[in-house]
């Protein structure tokens, strides 16, 4: 299956160091982004949505900054890339405004639903943060 990059950014209002526990950690996650989440050894997650879980390796972070997780057995052969989902945390010098950048890479390549998908789990995401 043909995979698609999606790219969305969000501003919230809320500071790096305030918001980045919610795109990083278990708990944060599980507030927002998926049903439930729990840790595993060696940096992995598991992310639950509609009763099922789906295993991702925390492959980067860099505090206050993103955060990178890779969906394990998600490529149908070696020459494919796993699914991953990527946050990244910006704020702007100028205006001190913060943006979470998403990285959506999966078989989904519909832009309406990513859209959708996305506009309504931040929407989540602000109102936790008081955004």
């Amino acid at each position: 299956m043909e995979k698609h990059k999606f790219v969305t950014e969000y501003e919230l209002r809320a500071s790096p160091k305030m918001l980045f526990p919610y795109i990083s950690t278990a708990s944060g996650l599980s507030q927002w982004f998926a049903t439930k989440v729990n840790t595993m050894p060696e940096q992995r997650f598991d992310f639950q949505w509609d009763n099922e879980s789906h295993i991702a390796r925390q492959v980067s972070m860099r505090q206050n900054k993103g955060v990178r997780f890779e969906f394990l057995d998600t490529a149908a052969d070696e020459s494919e890339d796993n699914n991953y989902i990527d946050f990244r945390v910006d704020q702007s010098e100028l205006t001190q405004s913060t943006y979470l950048r998403i990285t959506d890479y999966s078989g989904t390549n519909d832009d309406e639903e990513l859209v959708d998908l996305w506009d309504g789990l931040i929407d989540k995401l602000k109102e936790i943060v008081g955004s």
